[in-house]
């Protein structure tokens, strides 16, 4: 996906769907979207089960807004959060947001901040709702993040990384991927049936904004394609600087 490494971004987390473990690996993966401005999460900070989070929040820097829920069964949590991601909007200091939540209630925020001209990259875990996941301009697993982190971990040198990421794929390749792929390669294809690879990645996850190649256990999209053998043929074409590739693609 296309990004601008400046970027302004505000992250705003909701503790109650998302959990402490994986916010490393996550503000890792937003650092390549951009520059995080604000960082808040919300939470009923009194209960007990949010304890875990108090390290993570000093070691990311990120602000604690504190909000009670008034009523039982009610969720006022969310509330603060798009209020405030409204009020953050409205300051003209963003280029986007990230909202990171498994929870389908941001699903119109998301679509209200898209509405006012800003990228929208939504993190959430595998039971995300996909009304809030198509919402987004990019949507990211949290399971693939704390599964590359922890492979990094564990790694020895007899051991490539590439390896250990395969073998935390958390969806698998089926005719529905297949066919999306294809179709896509259709859509930008020159009159030999070839197109580029880069812009192939691009329509994609404006097609799919969860679609990542490390949801399939490749940590990039040439790796994954070249794996799809029986179905794609690969033309990788030298420029005029040797360490440099150009990767086509083509349906068989």
């Amino acid at each position: 996906m296309e990004t601008r490494q400046d970027l302004k971004l505000a992250v705003v987390i909701d503790a109650d769907n998302v959990p402490h473990g994986n916010v490393k690996g996550m503000m890792e993966e937003i650092a390549k979207y951009g520059v995080p401005t604000f960082k808040r999460i919300y939470g009923d900070w009194t209960k007990p089960n949010l304890a875990g989070w108090k390290s993570v929040l000093l070691e990311n820097a990120i602000t604690p807004i504190q909000q009670y829920g008034y009523t039982s069964g009610k969720n006022s949590t969310d509330s603060a959060l798009i209020i405030d991601s409204m009020d953050i909007l409205y300051t003209g200091k963003v280029d986007g947001f990230c909202i990171v939540s498994s929870d389908s209630d941001f699903t119109r925020l998301a679509i209200r901040l898209r509405e006012s001209g800003m990228k929208v990259f939504g993190f959430g875990e595998r039971k995300t709702p996909n009304p809030f996941i198509v919402a987004c301009d990019k949507f990211v697993y949290l399971e693939i993040l704390k599964s590359a982190n922890s492979s990094e971990i564990s790694q020895t040198p007899t051991i490539s990384k590439a390896k250990v990421v395969k073998q935390v794929a958390i969806t698998k390749v089926d005719l529905k991927t297949i066919s999306l792929i294809s179709s896509t390669v259709n859509d930008i294809a020159d009159e030999d049936g070839w197109a580029f690879l880069g812009d192939v990645g691009n329509l994609l996850i404006k097609k799919k904004p969860d679609f990542d190649p490390r949801n399939f256990g490749y940590e990039k999209l040439t790796p994954f394609i070249k794996s799809l053998k029986d179905n794609f043929d690969i033309d990788e074409r030298i420029t005029e600087r040797a360490n440099i590739k150009l990767v086509y693609i083509k349906s068989k």
